[in-house]
C-alpha cells in the first residue's frame, strides 16, 4: 500500500500554467519505483478521466491534454508531479494521484488503481 497526498491546486488564468505534486509514503522495501503512477481528475458534470500515466519505461496522457501536461517522478523523493501548461478553463476539476504495484505497466484506466489520493482543486478562469 502506498499513501497519496496531492498539492498545488490553485485558481489559475487561462493560458497559465502550474505544477500538481503527490508525496508518496510507501513500504520502506517497496518504493515508488515499485508502482506506476497516473493523474485523473474529476470534471464538474463528467466522469474521473485518466489524464495521464508513468511506468518505469513508459508515459501516456490523454488527447485531451497532450502535448500541454506532463507527468514525472522522483523515485528517491516519493514524489509524482504533474506539470500542467496551457490551461483552459475546461481543465477545472480535481486532480487526483493514484498507483499501482504493476511498475511496467501504464494505463490511463481507473479500473487498474487501487491506490488514491484525496485530490486538489484546480480552477482555470479569468
Amino acid at each position: 500500500q502506498v499513501q497519496l497526498v496531492e498539492s498545488g491546486g490553485a485558481l489559475v488564468q487561462p493560458g497559465g500554467s502550474l505544477r500538481l505534486t503527490c508525496a508518496a509514503s510507501t513500504d520502506s522495501r517497496i518504493t515508488l519505483y515499485w508502482y506506476s503512477v497516473g493523474w485523473f481528475r474529476l470534471v464538474p458534470g463528467r466522469e474521473r478521466e485518466g489524464i495521464s500515466c508513468l511506468s518505469d519505461k513508459n508515459s501516456e496522457y490523454s488527447p485531451s491534454v497532450k502535448g500541454r501536461f506532463t507527468i514525472f517522478r522522483d523515485d528517491t523523493q516519493n514524489l509524482v508531479y504533474l506539470q500542467m501548461n496551457d490551461l483552459r478553463p475546461e481543465d477545472t476539476g480535481v486532480y487526483f494521484c493514484a498507483a499501482h504495484r504493476r511498475y511496467n505497466l501504464c494505463r490511463i484506466s481507473e479500473s487498474e488503481y487501487d491506490n488514491w489520493g484525496q485530490g486538489t482543486q484546480v480552477t482555470v478562469s479569468s
